[in-house]
Order: structure tokens, then C-alpha cells, then sequence
């Protein structure tokens, strides 16, 4: 079995310090597992925030680097915990949302095809990074509504025997499923949806979900955690990518009240109020009317699905449709993009991934309509905290200009009406002015206009605890650790750092056991905590 330890590495003391490295933060006194497990707590404390992890994957046929990414990622993000630290059992069943959607068109093979889903190996390797958690493969479950005919093909089939996790056929309608296989959901506020079926153990208690979305592009610009959890609903619930005017084959008593009049109405808003794109006209699902009909589709499915994170691999992306798109022969191409994108909230995941894709996230009215609804912050992705996550499981905060942009060509909503003569692969990259809409909220958004020292985790500790603290500014900062006389015996920090949240880690190995304090200063500020070192 791979252990945790392997994949991290010690930070340079001093100048990095200000570094955090989970897999030291986490290290039980005992050294015995917590009995508990979950996702970081800096990503926790960071819910508006949108992290990314650079990788170096060679070819999109290494499977071995995929899986290594895998590994580096799932090692450094998934931490044992202790209940009162809102840790989940280890008991608990660990679902898995890939991206494994049918796939089948002219020109298909198994290579030309890859560039549509999560890849296998890279999920594989988060599986077994979680393993050292005290989960078993058995306690793993892979969830797609579509496509099962190709999940061999796919890879998942084989990763399923590797793992040990499970994987079935569950794309039958809903109303020939088992009903153990179901779990249902009401859903108070739906705009479509009244009630949703979901593929058990989706939605059930006791469970830990991950939604692991592609970095691809699609008709809905691009497919990535929003629309990716939509797999989770069993058959033809699932089916929210049609026209308004289509059934979805569900039971009507499932349709929230006047569905159809209320969509129409907001439509109807949303075109008044200038949503770029929303006035393509058209009956069918690419057309205004039939991406307000699919976005509320898919708000409902957020408002009741809630990952415990969401994720995208961006290994390598895929521009396009499928199989079509601009490349030679009418195929889409791969690129070799190298990041994983990851985060709290599924539309912040999304409004920074539409912008690493070349795309002006402001063009798309599917995070309008999230913002209306209250489930995401911001649009203006500029204003969206983001961190660098690094392999060996240190993060920085990150200008998003300093990541590398790929174009992913789309057919989203094309200007070619009214004299427009838009190519059927664009850019959605027209200038948004921000402005133009109401002051995006700060709440929670790690930028906080207040000094702030949070108490050391974990406490007590042995080798290593992280120190949390926030700057309302950009400005100086010093940390200080004083022993139980109240003398500094090192200097943890001692820097210019941007305004927002940041973390330190002070590695307790050359001092012995006893009460310990650390000391934050900046500006006017100040502040001492104490801490315990328990070898």
C-alpha cells in the first residue's frame, strides 16, 4: 500500500514558511489513525476559494504520471481529522462522480475518445491516496448515469478491480431500478424539479461525495462541476439538456408548480436585463430559452447535491464537442493543460476554469443565474481568491494571471443571427463589464478587512502545527514562538505578504515537549496564542 508520507516533502525554513504541508499538519502524537478523515481545513476555512495544482503529465497515454498526479493530489487534500474538527468516520462510503458520459460518435475510438472523461488512472490514484485513511477499496463507489456500454473502454471497469471500488449499471429508468438503488430528494425551491431521483449511495447518509469533473469544452461552454454532478440523477431525470419544449419522460407530479411559466418568465428577465448570449432565438436546447431551461435544471440539482469538494481534471483538456470539433478532420484535439482545478463552491470551480479556458465567464448565463440564486459570490472571476496548490502539498496566494490560458473552442450559443457571422467554433471572449451588475459580495471570500489569528491545528502537536492568520491589506508580518517564559526561540515568519488569508507551519522537531505560544504582528496588530507540543 502507498503511504501518505511518501508523497510530502519538508519546506525550506525562513523565506518558505509560510507554506503548509497537510500531511505534517495532520500527523497524529500517537501515531495512530484519527478514526476520522476529510478535506483540509484550509480549504474548509477558504469555501469561496478556487485552488490550483499544477502537474506534469508528459502525454495523456502516461498512465503511471496520471496516476502519480492522482496520488501527489488526493495525499495533500484528504487529511485524517477528529470528529469535533467536522471530520467524517472512516466508515463512511466514499461516492465518486467522474466524468463518464456516453461518448459514442462517427469517428470514435478509445484514444480519440479519452479527452471527454475524468480520466481512470488520475481517480485511481485518488482512491488509493485515501486508502492510508483507514477506508477500504469496498467503501468506494463510482456513480454515472450514462454511458455504462463504454465504461470498460474507459478504463473504469479495470480501475474498479484495482481499487476495489464499486461499479454497476444502474442507467436503466428510474422506474425499473430497485428501489434500494434510489435516493430520493426533495427539493424546496426548484425551479424545474419538485423531487429528484439520485443513483444510491448519492445523497444517502453516511456518505462522503467527490465530484470529479473534465476540463473540456461543450455546448454549455464548458462541461465542468456544475453540470458534471448532473450524472448523479438516475434516468431521465438526468436528462436536462433539452429542448424546453421536450418532456424529460419524468413524472409530472416530480415538476415543481408551473415550471414551465416561470422559466419562461425569468427567460423572459434575464433577456430584459442583457444576459450575453440569452438572445439566440431558437426552440431547441442551443438557444437562449434552452439554456435558461438547462440552467435551472441544474441549479435545482446543486441546491440538493453537495460535494464535499469539487474538482477538475485538467490533465489534459479538450476542446469542441465529444468527438467533434475544430481540429483536422473535424475532431476535437487534447491539450496538454496540466492543472487540477478544485474547490468549496462548484460555480467559483467553474467561473475559474471558463477563464483558464480563454472564455469571459461574465458571457455565460448559467453564473448569472447561480448568482441571482444565491449559490455563488461573484462573477467577476478577478475577484474569486485563488491559491496555487503545489504537488508536494504547499499552497500560495495566487495572481489567476499567473496561470498559463488554453483556448477550448465551443459551439455555445452562436452569433449567427441577425447579421452575426460568429464561426461555429468561437471564443466566448467578448469584453464583460463587471461593473454592470451589482457589488459582488466579499462575505467569506478569504479577503477579509480585518487582522485575524486563528488558534493553531492541530493542538496539541507533534511534529508540526498550522497557524492560520488574515491581513486586511498588503503589509508586513512576523510570527513569533515564545516558550513558556515568554522568550522567542524562533521566528516562524518575517515578511511582506498580500492582503487575505494565509497559513504557517512551525515544525516543533529540535524543541521539546511543553506550552508554547506564537505571536502575530502587523501594523498596529498584535496578538499571542498559546499552543502545546506533545512528543
Amino acid at each position: 500500500m502507498i503511504k501518505r508520507r511518501a508523497f510530502l516533502q519538508t519546506t525550506a525554513a525562513a523565506g518558505g514558511a509560510f507554506l503548509f504541508h497537510p500531511g505534517d499538519l495532520f500527523s497524529h502524537p500517537s501515531g495512530q489513525a484519527a478514526g476520522f478523515f476529510g478535506v483540509h481545513p484550509f480549504i474548509e476555512s477558504n469555501p469561496s476559494a478556487v485552488f490550483i495544482m499544477k502537474t506534469a503529465v508528459d502525454s495523456k497515454m502516461n498512465s503511471e504520471a496520471k496516476k502519480q498526479a492522482g496520488l501527489d493530489f488526493g495525499a495533500s487534500v484528504f487529511v485524517p481529522l477528529d470528529g469535533g474538527a467536522g471530520g467524517f468516520p472512516v466508515t463512511h462510503k466514499v461516492v465518486i462522480k467522474p466524468n463518464l458520459t456516453e461518448r459514442h460518435n462517427s469517428g470514435y475510438t478509445i484514444e480519440r475518445a479519452m479527452g471527454i472523461i475524468t480520466d481512470a488512472f488520475f481517480v485511481e490514484g485518488i482512491i488509493e491516496s485515501m486508502k492510508p485513511l483507514g477506508l477500504s477499496g469496498s467503501q468506494f463507489y463510482l456513480r454515472e448515469v450514462n454511458g455504462y456500454d463504454q465504461f470498460e473502454d474507459a478504463g473504469y471497469i479495470d480501475m474498479a478491480g484495482r481499487t476495489g471500488a464499486d461499479i454497476r449499471d444502474l442507467s436503466a429508468k428510474v422506474t425499473r431500478l430497485s428501489a434500494n438503488d434510489v435516493v430520493w430528494k426533495d427539493v424546496p425551491e426548484g425551479l424545474w424539479f419538485s423531487r429528484i431521483p439520485y443513483l444510491w449511495p448519492v445523497n444517502a447518509p453516511d456518505t462522503f461525495l467527490l465530484n470529479i469533473a473534465k476540463f473540456k469544452a461543450h455546448s454549455m461552454g464548458l462541461t465542468l462541476c456544475a453540470k458534471n454532478i448532473q450524472g448523479t440523477i438516475a434516468h431521465n431525470y438526468q436528462a436536462h439538456c433539452t429542448a424546453y419544449t421536450a418532456s424529460m419522460d419524468m413524472d409530472k407530479a416530480h415538476m415543481a408548480v408551473n415550471a414551465k411559466a416561470n422559466i419562461r418568465a425569468n427567460y423572459e428577465r434575464h433577456l430584459a436585463d442583457g444576459v450575453p448570449r440569452w438572445d439566440r432565438p431558437g426552440v431547441d436546447f442551443n438557444c437562449g430559452h434552452g439554456m435558461e431551461t438547462w440552467a435551472s435544471r441544474c441549479l435545482d440539482n446543486n441546491r440538493v447535491t453537495r460535494p464535499q469538494l469539487h474538482i477538475v481534471e485538467g490533465i489534459y483538456g479538450r476542446d469542441g464537442n465529444f468527438i467533434s470539433g475544430p481540429g483536422p478532420g473535424g475532431y476535437a484535439n487534447d491539450f496538454m493543460t496540466n492543472i487540477i482545478l478544485f474547490g468549496r463552491n462548484p460555480f467559483h470551480v467553474d467561473i475559474i476554469g471558463h477563464w483558464l479556458a480563454g472564455h469571459e465567464p461574465g458571457n455565460f448565463g448559467l453564473f448569472h443565474m447561480a448568482r441571482e440564486a444565491g449559490m455563488s459570490e461573484v462573477l467577476d472571476p478577478m475577484r474569486i481568491p485563488v491559491f496555487e496548490w503545489k504537488a508536494d502539498g504547499s499552497a500560495v496566494s495566487a495572481s489567476l494571471n499567473s496561470f498559463e490560458r488554453t483556448n477550448l473552442l465551443t459551439y455555445y450559443l452562436q452569433r449567427d443571427y441577425n447579421g452575426q457571422t460568429e464561426p461555429y467554433w468561437h471564443m466566448c471572449d467578448e469584453a464583460f463589464d463587471y461593473g454592470s451588475v451589482s457589488v459582488d459580495s466579499r462575505k467569506g471570500n478569504g479577503r477579509p478587512g480585518v487582522y485575524f489569528l486563528h488558534q493553531n491545528y492541530p493542538n496539541p502537536f507533534n511534529p508540526s502545527t498550522s497557524i492560520g492568520f488574515t491581513l486586511p491589506a498588503p503589509g508586513r508580518a512576523r510570527i513569533e514562538i515564545l516558550n513558556a517564559r515568554g522568550e522567542i526561540v524562533d521566528v516562524l515568519l518575517d515578511r511582506h505578504l498580500d492582503g487575505g488569508s494565509h497559513m504557517a507551519v512551525w515544525r516543533s522537531g529540535r524543541f521539546p515537549s511543553g506550552r508554547y505560544f506564537y505571536r502575530f504582528l502587523s501594523g498596529p496588530y498584535s496578538e499571542t496564542r498559546p499552543m502545546m507540543v506533545l512528543k
